[in-house]
C-alpha cells in the first residue's frame, strides 16, 4: 500500500509513533485492558484508537471518569508500559511510513510528535533500528496541551527550525489531523489497522 503524499516542497516531516511509524496500538490495546482487567473495566475498542495521540495521563484520568474508577496515575501509566515493553519483541512498523523514513532520510528533517511517553517512543523506535534517523522527540510531558491542540506539532518544527508551512505530519488519528490542521501542517493519513484490512 503506497501513501500519497501532498505537494510539497517540505522541508520537514513530523512523524506520530504509535498507529504510523510502529504497528503498536494492538499491543498497547492488549497492555490497557490487562490494566483495566484488575479494576473490572474494559477499554472499548473502538474509543480506544479515537483517542489514539492522547497523553497516556490523560487516558487514565478519562477511564476513572467513565469507569467510576480510581486507578492511580503514576502507577497505572508505569505498570501499563511495562506490560506493553514485555511485548515489544513482536512490534513491527508500517511499511509505507517506514519506507519514506529511509527514502526521505538525509534530505528532509525528522522528527516523532506523541502522545505516548518518551521511554515508549524509544523503546519502539530502537526495536525497528530507526531512532538515529529522528533529530528531536516531542513526546507527553514535553508540551502542556496534546492533541489535538496544535502545541505539540508547533513545538517539533521550532526544534527543528522549520516553519510550521514546510512541515508535512504523518498521521493515522483524526485527533492527530486535526491538531497538524491547527499548527498549518499538511499531513497525510495512515490508515489504522481496520481501515489497512479492509482496503487491502
Amino acid at each position: 500500500m503506497t501513501l500519497e503524499l501532498p505537494e510539497g516542497p517540505f522541508k520537514a516531516y513530523l512523524f506520530d509513533c504509535d498507529g504510523t511509524i510502529v504497528d503498536s496500538m494492538p499491543l498497547h490495546y492488549v497492555a490497557w485492558n490487562k490494566v483495566l482487567g484488575e479494576y473490572g473495566a474494559e477499554f472499548d475498542e473502538a474509543l480506544f484508537y479515537a483517542w489514539g495521540g492522547r497523553p497516556v495521563a490523560e487516558i487514565i484520568e478519562s477511564l476513572n471518569e467513565m469507569h467510576g474508577i480510581s486507578m492511580p496515575v503514576e502507577e497505572t501509566r508505569n505498570r501499563k508500559e511495562k506490560m506493553y515493553f514485555e511485548n515489544l519483541s513482536r512490534l513491527k512498523g508500517i511499511p509505507e511510513v517506514i519506507e519514506h523514513v529511509h527514502l526521505s532520510h538525509g534530505t528532509m528533517r525528522f522528527a516523532v510528535v506523541s502522545g505516548s511517553t518518551r521511554d515508549s517512543v524509544v523503546a519502539s523506535l530502537e526495536v525497528l533500528g530507526i531512532l538515529d534517523r529522528f533529530e528531536t522527540l516531542v513526546c507527553a510531558g514535553d508540551y502542556t496541551k496534546g492533541k489535538p491542540d496544535p502545541e505539540p506539532f508547533l513545538m517539533a518544527a521550532e526544534r527543528l527550525g522549520v516553519d510550521p508551512k514546510d512541515c508535512l505530519v504523518f498521521e493515522d488519528t483524526a485527533m492527530g489531523i486535526e491538531s497538524a490542521t491547527r499548527a498549518g501542517m499538511a499531513s497525510v493519513k495512515v490508515l489504522q489497522p481496520w481501515e489497512r484490512a479492509l482496503a487491502g
